[in-house]
């Protein structure tokens, strides 16, 4: 326990449901009389804080937490998500995407992002006392990170301590890490069990001590998994502390290598809704490569973080080993940084010449399906081969599965496309206007 103060009710007493369910219930919307006592359904990182208080600052702080907000107070990413999960009816040869309802976003993008837990009522349930007032709450079940609780808190600490045994066994293990990132847009755990680390994993795992605090390499464990390079409190066989125990992931996160659309230095605020782009849209990185800087972690702060990773992987090996792997780690960056941007090249010049509608043009930059080959190659390709890189390990993710290949066969693609449209268009085949404004800055 982090907290320095202790409620004097909690300590002579076992953690047990009433420790839970009863924390702050005045705060809690969904506050209903249980037997007498003042019970709230889900438990959030607020209550969690009471003893657990630096776990619980840190977590608020991390993009997690805000993974809900950062989802759907962007309207770029809602528009994406609307033709992923929305319903598609086909009208005069055209395509007409419509928002999900709330029970598909619910098991869709919301299952991790988080859903919002409201109070719409309540209802009578015949219990072995008798009937019983309950809360209605909608979005509920839901353990998503960035979870809007019923005390308007950010997150859910279940979302990694399974509840109910909140077990940190659980949690340093990768297969909970598994259950949203496993692609093919954010694709760690596939990549890590390909990799060296996830072999040794799945053969010696068994043999691992996930209850040690602190973590001792090469003792309790002998190869990483995600915790021990995000999280864990790590120390070597002397007992000198490697890396401290957090719950602010980007903490050793120099790059945020999930291009939006390029991979780009790490998000000053979690909350990223509020990052705009040099042509106002609302994205960390311009259409040109750029980054959004004034949004953005400087060069200090992202070698700060970068010794702090490069700690954890100097503890199994040695300095040439790790400044090497990270060279290329950032030449990765680099280069598919660069492809992304070629890609994007092509698709402005179809923008431009009106053969495919963006939003500001009165359309979307993703309903048409060049402009969904051109969103494959950096939400899917150039992730796959970021993380292969960053992950030392799953080679193959960054050539023929989902990496190198297809993000060169979705820019051929892209050209041969528009080279047809254009000579359509030069015989006067297309019906289509000459040009639409464009996600360019208007000049």
């Amino acid at each position: 326990m982090s907290s320095t103060e202790i409620p004097e009710q909690f300590l002579n007493v076992a953690v047990g449901c009433a420790e839970c369910h009863t924390q702050r219930s005045e705060a809690h919307s969904g506050t209903f009389d249980h037997g007498g006592y003042d019970v709230h359904t889900a438990v959030s990182p607020k209550d969690c804080a009471t003893c657990h208080a630096q776990e619980a600052d840190q977590f608020s702080r991390n993009l997690m937490a805000h993974a809900r907000g950062n989802l759907v107070n962007n309207p770029l990413y809602m528009d994406l998500a609307r033709t992923i999960e929305g319903r598609v009816a086909r009208a005069e040869q055209k395509l007409e995407f419509t928002p999900a309802d709330p029970l598909t976003q619910a098991e869709s993008c919301l299952h991790c992002h988080g859903t919002e837990l409201e109070v719409v009522g309540s209802e009578e349930r015949d219990t072995f006392h008798g009937g019983m007032e309950f809360p209605v709450v909608t979005g509920w079940p839901n353990q998503g990170v960035g979870r809007v609780n019923t005390d308007g808190s950010l997150g859910t600490c279940g979302a990694c301590h399974n509840r109910h045994q909140f077990s940190i066994e659980m949690a340093r293990q990768p297969y909970t890490c598994k259950k949203c990132h496993v692609g093919p847009d954010v694709p760690a755990y596939k990549v890590y069990s390909a990799s060296r680390h996830g072999n040794m994993f799945s053969t010696h795992g068994k043999e691992w001590d996930f209850k040690k605090v602190p973590w001792t390499v090469g003792e309790d464990f002998t190869a990483p998994t995600c915790a021990s390079c995000h999280v864990s409190l790590l120390a070597d066989a002397s007992g000198n502390e490697i890396a401290p125990r957090t719950h602010q992931m980007t903490d050793r996160l120099p790059w945020r290598i999930f291009g939006l659309i390029y991979a780009h230095p790490h998000p000053i605020s979690p909350d990223t809704s509020i990052i705009r782009n040099a042509d106002g849209l609302p994205l960390p990185t311009n259409l040109d490569g750029t980054f959004a800087g004034d949004f953005l972690i400087n060069a200090s702060t992202m070698a700060e973080r970068a010794e702090n990773m490069q700690k954890v992987c100097r503890s199994c090996h040695g300095s040439a080993w790790v400044n090497n792997f990270w060279e290329r780690f950032e030449n990765t960056i680099m280069t598919t940084n660069a492809a992304t941007l070629e890609a994007s090249r092509i698709m402005l010049d179809i923008w431009d010449k009106g053969y495919a509608v963006n939003h500001l043009a009165g359309g979307s930059p993703f309903d048409e399906a060049m402009e969904r080959r051109w969103s494959d190659v950096w939400l899917f390709y150039a992730n796959n081969i970021r993380f292969a890189s960053s992950m030392a390990g799953g080679g193959d993710y960054g050539v023929f599965a989902d990496g190198r290949y297809h993000i060169a066969q979705a820019i051929m693609e892209l050209n041969d496309w528009f080279a047809r449209q254009k000579a359509m268009d030069a015989l006067g085949n297309t019906g289509q206007p000459a040009s639409k404004p464009s996600l360019q800055k208007a000049k």
